[in-house]
């Protein structure tokens, strides 16, 4: 596996992206959503855990507008600080255009089929699910997307595969807003949702061991790539 910057271009200007791509040079793509804390080493593990899966995986950096090239810790006080200061400034409408833009690139990238899911955690995970309502990708994973219970209105608008990964017990994301979720989603035959009992937000991020929880995140993105398996196909 191999990883570099590429660059990326809309209409606002052009942004980096973290580009892993698999052994082979050739697969589908996936586009890696961030969290608050920008394309940090862990973002970077994702992709290539996903390159080494097969998939051309993209890592477009967010916040590019706010502050190019933000990375931070999530286990520091002062990052996740930092982190949520960034997310209250984000323009989520112009984000889901970045998302857009990164997979169209994606699709046009030598060794990539054209065929291009995406996945995102945290604040990626909202975004992830924005992206399965308002972008062409051909699936879509969301891990503990904070949110998703004020945005109900979009699940008639995802046409395509989509999975929804909740944690047990998430500060973000309390039982009664999971609740309204799962009702929503019950009228869209693409959309799934997965909960995972003794689970806390962030249960896939690596680097934390307060969050930290192999068992249930190896699970998830088991399902996930059979996610993927299919609709990428």
């Amino acid at each position: 596996m191999t990883g570099k910057e590429i660059t990326l271009t809309s209409r606002d200007g052009s942004f980096a992206g973290y580009l892993a791509t698999p052994v082979s040079g050739t697969g589908p793509g996936i586009v890696i959503i961030q969290e608050i804390f920008g394309i940090n080493p862990w973002v970077m593990s994702v992709a290539h855990w996903y390159a080494g899966q097969g998939y051309m995986a993209l890592a477009p950096d967010l916040f590019w507008r706010l502050k190019p090239g933000v990375q931070l810790d999530a286990t520091k006080d002062a990052d996740f600080k930092q982190g949520i200061d960034y997310m209250n400034a984000f323009d989520f409408g112009k984000g889901i255009a970045d998302i857009q833009t990164a997979i169209t690139t994606l699709r046009k990238l030598p060794g990539c089929t054209g065929k291009v899911g995406d996945l995102g955690f945290c604040m990626g995970g909202a975004l992830a699910y924005l992206t399965a309502a308002n972008t062409d990708t051909d699936a879509t994973a969301s891990y503990y997307g904070g949110g998703i219970n004020t945005m109900l209105d979009q699940v008639s608008k995802i046409k395509k595969p989509t999975i929804l990964h909740f944690a047990g017990s998430d500060e973000f994301m309390p039982e009664d807003a999971k609740a309204q979720i799962n009702a929503a989603v019950k009228n869209n035959p693409q959309v799934k949702t997965y909960n995972y009992p003794g689970t806390t937000h962030g249960f896939c991020r690596a680097t934390d061991p307060r969050h930290f929880n192999a068992e249930a995140c190896t699970l998830a993105h088991n399902r996930t790539l059979e996610l993927f398996k299919t609709a990428l196909a």
